[in-house]
């Protein structure tokens, strides 16, 4: 068995350019918790998404999805890809990979710590997600369980990965057909083991004000059935 530690781990922060007061609040809580940390330019999709047209199925999209493609989706999947290149390219073992509106339970670097020891039972792991549900047990990590999930498990603020993963994945990902944290949860079509550390010690607050969907999900544009 492999014995991982945070001497293996990179940890990249997505962020945009503009999105000060999420930086700042971002780095107040890494530093806080004595990590450190890679920040990444996030991809604007209200101002760079036409330069990504060429390799979004818009049509796949919009049929599997059942929403319109906002620009924004086109900026966080090409983003989180981004990220999953310079894993790829690392000495970095494994990757934690944050978006900018991530909040850390106190135990979060104990769980950390356990994930990293634990780390040759699984592939992707969430720290956090917007759904995880029907949660099947698979095992556990201290006082933590490792759940696989029957219903939608989506999120990714707050996730980590192996750089093995992304070195084979991240060809396959190049053209976008879904969201980002729908496609990573295909681990049946991808191959890799994609498991929740519950209870999760880190959760997403974005003040109700998403950089993607609005207020209270005012951009979205559900299409009919």
């Amino acid at each position: 068995m492999t014995h991982y530690s945070q001497t293996d781990l990179k940890i990249w922060l997505i962020n945009l350019d503009h999105a000060n007061t999420r930086r700042s609040q971002m780095s107040d809580r890494l530093n806080a918790l004595g990590l450190d940390y890679e920040r990444f330019s996030a991809v604007d999709g209200n101002l760079r998404s036409n330069e990504f047209m060429s390799t979004v199925d818009v049509t796949y999209y919009e049929r599997f999805m059942g929403q319109r493609l906002l620009p924004g989706k086109v900026g966080c999947y090409f983003s989180h890809l981004a990220v999953w290149e310079l894993l790829s390219k690392s000495t970095a073992k494994i990757g934690l990979i944050l978006e900018d509106d991530a909040v850390f339970h106190e135990d979060f670097l104990d769980a950390l710590e356990l994930a990293m020891a634990g780390a040759d039972h699984w592939d992707l792991l969430r720290l956090n997600s917007t759904r995880a549900s029907m949660p099947i047990p698979q095992g556990r990590l201290g006082p933590y369980h490792l759940n696989a999930y029957l219903g939608r498990f989506t999120g990714n603020g707050c996730y980590l990965l192996h750089r093995d993963v992304a070195q084979r994945l991240v060809p396959a990902l190049g053209t976008m057909k879904l969201a980002f944290e729908h496609e990573i949860g295909r681990y049946f079509a991808h191959n890799y083991r994609l498991f929740g550390m519950e209870p999760f010690p880190s959760y997403v607050d974005d003040g109700g004000v998403s950089q993607i969907i609005g207020t209270n999900g005012e951009n979205m544009q559900k299409l009919p059935r």
